[in-house]
């Protein structure tokens, strides 16, 4: 598509954009009585205005039926989470049984690396981006060291070619199968959480079980944000927050994915508890664990109702909107758009003042466009804050704008180009 630079062309393609009506749908914060742009969605989504409804509606049910809830009214809270899970797993790829809404995310990742990984001598690496969350790294570190390993030596990162900001995929693949024999485990981000870079995530997943590995990924920044196949990407497991591209709430219910190869395999650990165990056997209370089937039997504490029915209020937005593939059509035109305002601020200001550092192949990024501001940048960055522009800050110098579909627009993107400049003119010119 070619774009234009002005306020009318960007009205033109919120007018022929068939997701527009769902904007709605969303509550956006204000500064001074007046609405913010919000772009922070890769941090904290939007917040449902069903949220409070849902929210209310199972306050009513504790209210009027107490413990009895668990077992009656509409929407019994023994099975909440099974709706839950036919709406969770259009958005990643999966069947229903190979999902589960519970717990963090952090939490997650290390239930399931209790599963997955399982080092051995001579075959107990993990290799991972460098540069991922730190809850990643400190998880990862703290597996390594309760299976009695050096992080420094069982630990392999791999980094960008100098120069560079994001990673090949070939050079991902060619340390896979470089140190393919030690490596017990591949786990890597699906989106990096500071470029932006969506990886190839079916081709690492082939390297690692090419090379005897099992490998999982951490979808914080790729669940809700770009379409996923996890399950016909052979993918061993996954998990992910709800809370950024889902919109379920601050601190909001994980999720996680268990392939079904691996539902009959006796031979993983997990740590259990009376959530994943045997549903119609559950209140027997009997010794020996004996898992629900699917992902299900990974469950360890019971079901967190509010949180749940957060993450069903904006979960029930992804199926009006026909779930990814509509989705990413728009996402993919928004985030170009940006790259191309930022480019003609850029023109404008004379000097290349704001470096996108997102690759510029749509294929390669999710609905984040990560820019460095090369002089005075957090001064600008307060300062579209103050303007009514939403993004976030990454130390040293990068300023992340999330345009998400769900709920932004052509014009959002326009706007904020347009106060980039004005800024930019005042502070450094």
């Amino acid at each position: 598509m070619n774009f234009d630079y002005t306020l009318a062309f960007a009205k033109e393609l919120d007018q022929a954009d068939p997701l527009a009506s769902l904007r709605k749908d969303f509550l956006f914060p204000k500064q001074n009585g007046e609405q913010f742009i919000y772009l922070c969605g890769n941090s904290l989504g939007l917040q449902p205005k069903a949220a409070r409804e849902v929210l209310e509606q199972q306050m009513a049910n504790w209210e009027n039926l107490a413990v009895e809830g668990w077992f009656e009214g509409e929407d019994p809270w023994m099975f909440y989470h099974k709706e839950l899970k036919s709406l969770m797993a259009p958005i990643v790829g999966a069947s229903p049984l190979e999902v589960c809404p519970m717990n963090t995310l952090t939490v997650n990742l290390h239930l399931l690396m209790v599963s997955f990984y399982k080092p051995q001598p001579g075959r107990f690496k993990i290799i991972m981006e460098a540069g991922a969350f730190p809850s990643d790294q400190y998880a990862i570190e703290s597996q390594v060291r309760f299976h009695g390993y050096d992080p420094k030596e069982a630990i392999i990162e791999v980094s960008p070619r100098a120069g560079e900001y994001t990673l090949h995929t070939e050079d991902i693949i060619a340390q896979i199968a470089e140190h393919g024999a030690e490596i017990a485990l591949v786990l890597f981000g699906g989106v990096n959480y500071f470029t932006g870079q969506w990886f190839d995530m079916e081709a690492i997943t082939k390297a690692g079980h090419a090379a005897g590995a099992l490998v999982g990924f951490d979808l914080a920044h790729a669940a809700g944000n770009v379409p996923l196949k996890l399950h016909d990407w052979d993918i061993d497991f996954a998990c992910w927050c709800s809370y950024k591209y889902q919109n379920a709430g601050p601190g909001g219910i994980s999720g996680i994915f268990v392939h079904e190869k691996h539902f009959t395999d006796t031979s993983l650990n997990r740590f259990a508890g009376w959530w994943g165990y045997q549903e119609a056997q559950r209140f027997k209370m009997e010794k020996g664990f004996v898992p629900e089937a699917g992902a299900d039997g990974w469950q360890v504490s019971c079901t967190q109702v509010m949180p749940m029915a957060l993450y069903h209020a904006s979960l029930k937005i992804f199926e009006k909107a026909g779930f990814m593939e509509t989705l990413r059509i728009k996402s993919e035109t928004l985030t170009a758009y940006l790259i191309f305002a930022v480019n003609q601020v850029n023109k404008e200001l004379g000097f290349e003042q704001f470096k996108v550092i997102t690759p510029t192949e749509a294929a390669d990024r999710g609905a984040q466009v990560s820019i460095i501001a090369k002089d005075k940048g957090k001064e600008i960055f307060q300062q579209l804050v103050a303007h009514q522009v939403l993004g976030d800050w990454r130390e040293p110098n990068v300023i992340r704008l999330s345009p998400v579909p769900l709920y932004n627009s052509f014009e959002d993107v326009f706007k904020t180009a347009e106060l980039m400049l004005k800024i930019s003119k005042e502070i450094l010119i």
